[in-house]
């Protein structure tokens, strides 16, 4: 398997190109702010197709470059459906104004075609399979994408901004809910295999069996603890 990754843009967010190999066909995940560079050199690069794009969740800084992705390559994009309205209306989903200089460089709106996210939907796209399990907490509509361990590669996990290197999403914007986000660390990353490599919508990558032993929500969700950790910042918009 072939997965490119590259921070975009002024929010540093991880923008994704998943294919089975160079040459072949793709999945693109969070073409974010200022992503759509990258992109294009990664397909050149890898001599890819794309066949999809794919989103964790609404937020601006992980679908800005979603319009002019999908219209370069005729290409549809997969999002929940309540984090749909976020693609034509940034500034509500951030409940302020995210100012002028910045709404500047942005294609706001829907690409021509967008399909809706379901949980525990099975997507097959570019011979790949993706498992979909929606994670509210960031955002109401958030979802993560799960690959199945291939002969020689472990499982991989894109987390969005549910869970992070040492940390999780911030729930302090609209839609965003503590008490969800801590259920969907449970249901979603807890059952998860040790080896599961976790990619996530900000920083490094991780494993499931890292945050397990070292995250400190994800040790407060596993001990059923119900009190706030805050011994490390969150992250994403």
């Amino acid at each position: 398997m072939l997965i490119a990754g590259f921070p975009a843009g002024a929010w540093g967010t991880n923008c994704y190109v998943v294919a089975p190999a160079a040459g072949e066909e793709c999945v693109i995940i969070d073409p974010g702010h200022q992503a759509t560079q990258g992109v294009e050199a990664t397909l050149r690069k890898h001599r890819l197709k794309p066949v999809a794009v794919v989103l964790t969740h609404g937020h601006i800084d992980h679908v800005a470059s979603v319009v002019p992705v999908c219209g370069a390559h005729d290409v549809p994009a997969w999002i929940h459906p309540e984090d749909r309205y976020m693609m034509s209306d940034p500034e509500k989903a951030l409940g302020r104004s995210i100012g002028m200089p910045l709404m500047g460089e942005l294609t706001v709106g829907e690409p021509d075609d967008v399909r809706e996210l379901a949980d525990g939907a099975a997507l097959k796209l570019a011979g790949m399979d993706f498992s979909v399990a929606h994670a509210p907490g960031h955002t109401k509509g958030s979802v993560t994408f799960r690959m199945p361990a291939l002969a020689d590669v472990p499982p991989v996990f894109f987390s969005g901004d549910l869970l992070f290197a040492g940390s999780i999403g911030r729930t302090d914007l609209p839609g965003g809910s503590h008490a969800e986000i801590l259920r969907s660390l449970g249901r979603v990353c807890l059952p998860l295999d040790d080896s599961t490599v976790v990619l996530s919508g900000h920083g490094p990558q991780t494993t499931i069996g890292r945050e397990r032993a070292t995250n400190p929500y994800l040790r407060e969700v596993a001990a059923g603890l119900a009190a706030e950790p805050t011994a490390a910042p969150r992250r994403g918009m």
